[in-house]
């Protein structure tokens, strides 16, 4: 059984408590004892990978929403980005209505973003690769309408830090995101300089590095972003499609890097 036939079945949601447990609740139309979250240490027992698939997707579509909110307005264009993550991932129809639900809940007044953050970087425990799918998915919603005002700017940055990444790392992982949404929109209509910029931004590295540095830029995200291995440290299976895109995307332009090389 998944993750979530686990929390339909009504042991999940007690199993991940805290204010992550009360937030998917409220999705769920259910209460949810937050007294149980905070404590990994006594919930490490079995389960452990559902849960932390169910704090990722509860934590996904709410901070999602609460990014779309944060300049004042929802535009068009973040709804069309949660309702595209929706359709990718390939959710039924009680899922999606829980998305939307859980993207409703990160617009409210009130919303607990700090006790979310510190919840779900505990729950995902060093599994920064995982960590980084999540903050790609969280500037992917703030890059949704072209552009990146101060205030996502800021609230993207305060995210990084309460996940305990680096202001430098978190500025390079923005440019790779840029990077490859220009690179996947741009691919049939730009110019072959700037596709080739993108390329090298959507591997995170300079123009000038060496072959032997493309080679090792290249095999260390296509590590951190394959599907399996995300899985297995709590992406929800439906969200595979999402890694298997990145992938894609890393390897397209890993190729178009290489052939202009001649490697």
């Amino acid at each position: 059984m998944g993750w979530w036939g686990t929390l339909v079945g009504g042991a999940l949601g007690f199993a991940i408590g805290g204010p992550l447990g009360a937030i998917l609740g409220a999705a769920l139309g259910r209460n949810v004892d937050q007294s149980l979250g905070g404590n990994r240490r006594e919930r490490l027992g079995a389960g452990e990978q559902e849960r932390v698939q169910a704090a990722f997707f509860t934590a996904t579509f709410s901070i999602m929403g609460h990014l779309a909110k944060v300049d004042g307005h929802v535009t068009r264009d973040e709804i069309a980005l949660a309702e595209q993550v929706m359709s990718r991932m390939q959710l039924g129809a009680d899922q999606r209505k829980a998305a939307i639900n859980l993207f409703n809940e990160g617009k409210r007044e009130g919303f607990p973003l700090e006790e979310v953050l510190e919840q779900f970087r505990v729950e995902c425990h060093r599994r920064v690769s995982l960590v980084q799918m999540f903050l790609e998915i969280m500037i992917s919603t703030a890059l949704a309408d072209g552009r990146l005002d101060l205030q996502e700017e800021r609230l993207l940055y305060h995210i990084g830090d309460r996940l305990g990444f680096p202001r430098p790392w978190f500025e390079r992982l923005v440019a790779m995101v840029q990077g490859q949404q220009h690179f996947t929109d741009g691919a049939s209509k730009a110019p072959p300089a700037d596709l080739l910029k993108d390329a090298y931004n959507v591997l995170g590295i300079d123009r000038n590095v060496t072959d032997a540095e493309v080679k090792k830029a290249y095999r260390r995200l296509m590590n951190q972003h394959h599907p399996d291995k995300l899985v297995a440290k709590g992406l929800p299976e439906e969200m595979m499609k999402l890694a298997t895109e990145k992938t894609q995307e890393i390897k397209k332009a890993y190729e178009l890097i290489k052939g202009k090389r001649g490697m």
